[in-house]
């Protein structure tokens, strides 16, 4: 677990994102966040709360109807210079992102295209940044970084539909560490996974980020998951972060009446709702929240 005594590589300041519909919808509001290098930090909150527009608006991605209204994006690079995400011209911004900052997208089989192999689409993403490559240090880093999210290089030749859901994702976990960024956001990488093969891609995402020092935002709804594999959780509401502490302090003294009301709806194996008890990363903490994300699924 990383300190916040650690560098900043991302900070976010007073950040709001407005869709301009027929009845213009505020969906992050004001948000302000420091993202610490070699730092998981847990956004949690319900369903259209703002999350993944905040992750969006960090990698800029929207598009109309939404729009950054204010606020300030800054990446901190490791060489000392700090960049304006949101001054970023389009040709900057395209050689940004993934090199320095990737996401691994909701749904690993829309995100990867069905009609490609996994080494093409490797292939594509490296070379789109780094075109001197040659084709062995391409077919290596291919190689290697399969090795490391647990996936045989032999599947390089599969199609996204011959692979498992488990599968899929650890490929798109792999995808994003190509270039070796220093910030990786992760949009509900476990969602429809069964409890197994979600326990086995947090494992990886925790080894990793310890044997890379990479940063990750770590988004999704499950919260006991994000006290297990969090340094920091930012807690969401209708567009706000409401609170912001460590995973330990946030279960141990949440302040919010949202996170106390989140810690409280999800049951342990034995006890009354409520009594939800952190377990932390090893086998025996994963099982009550493991059950909980199953009894809820």
């Amino acid at each position: 677990m990383t300190t916040t005594t650690a560098p900043p590589v991302l900070t976010v300041e007073d950040l709001t994102v407005v869709y301009e519909v027929e009845e213009p919808v505020t969906a992050v509001r004001g948000a302000d966040l420091t993202l610490h290098r070699g730092e998981i930090l847990g956004l949690a909150g319900e369903s259209g709360c703002g999350k993944t527009t905040l992750a969006y608006a960090v990698n800029r991605l929207h598009r109309p109807p939404a729009r950054i209204a204010s606020g300030r994006i800054t990446f901190h690079d490791r060489s000392g210079e700090d960049v304006d995400i949101l001054a970023l011209e389009d040709r900057e911004l395209r050689a940004f992102r993934w090199d320095k900052l990737s996401m691994v997208f909701q749904g690993a089989m829309n995100a990867l295209n069905p009609v490609g192999t996994v080494r093409a689409q490797l292939r594509d993403t490296l070379l789109a940044h780094r075109p001197r490559m040659s084709r062995k240090e391409v077919r290596e880093r291919s190689e290697d970084v399969l090795r490391r999210v647990g996936v045989d290089p032999r599947r390089l030749g599969s199609y996204p539909h011959e692979l498992s859901g488990g599968m899929r994702q650890r490929v798109m976990i792999a995808m994003a560490m190509l270039l070796e960024p220093q910030i990786m956001i992760m949009d509900e990488p476990t969602t429809a996974l069964d409890v197994v093969v979600q326990r086995d891609i947090l494992r990886e995402i925790v080894r990793l980020r310890d044997e890379l020092d990479f940063a990750v935002v770590f988004i999704t709804h499950d919260l006991p998951l994000l006290l297990e594999i969090s340094d920091r959780i930012a807690v969401m509401l209708e567009g706000e972060i409401v609170e912001l502490d460590t995973a330990e302090g946030l279960y141990r003294d949440a302040k919010h009446p949202y996170t106390k009301k989140l810690l409280g709806s999800f049951p342990s194996l034995s006890g009354e709702r409520g009594a939800f008890i952190r377990t932390g990363v090893d086998e025996t903490e994963t099982a009550a929240a493991g059950a909980s994300t199953e009894e809820r699924a």
